[in-house]
């Protein structure tokens, strides 16, 4: 896995950490609140989720094929939901998910793959 540009990988999960919350973290935090709050709020994080998601893209293109880069994300976006989902939303993760997780990585392996 030599093509990863880990700053990259760092500015995905941040970007990934602000967007769970744009689009979950809602259900638990703004539970009362008009749904035209709720969308504007989660608008105005997405926004910021932008500023790390745009500079990750650019980063990792320039050491990643497309393919790689999307595949790299959907990996941190799996890695990143299992803390939020346990911490902010506190929830468990099943047995599913962890299997859906391992077919996800091996998509990483082979993406990467020489």
């Amino acid at each position: 896995m030599g093509n990863i540009n880990w700053l990259t990988v760092g500015l995905l999960v941040v970007s990934n950490l602000v967007m769970l919350y744009a689009w979950y973290g809602h259900l638990r935090s703004m539970e009362g609140a008009p749904v035209w709050i709720v969308i504007l709020v989660s608008w105005l994080i997405a926004l910021a989720e932008y500023s790390f998601m745009i500079p990750a893209n650019r980063l990792g293109a320039k050491t990643m094929s497309l393919e790689q880069l999307k595949i790299t994300q959907e990996a941190i976006a799996l890695l990143t939901f299992i803390p939020f989902s346990i911490v902010v939303m506190r929830q468990s993760i099943s047995w599913n998910y962890a299997a859906a997780a391992v077919c996800i990585f091996a998509a990483v392996f082979f993406i990467f793959r020489g």
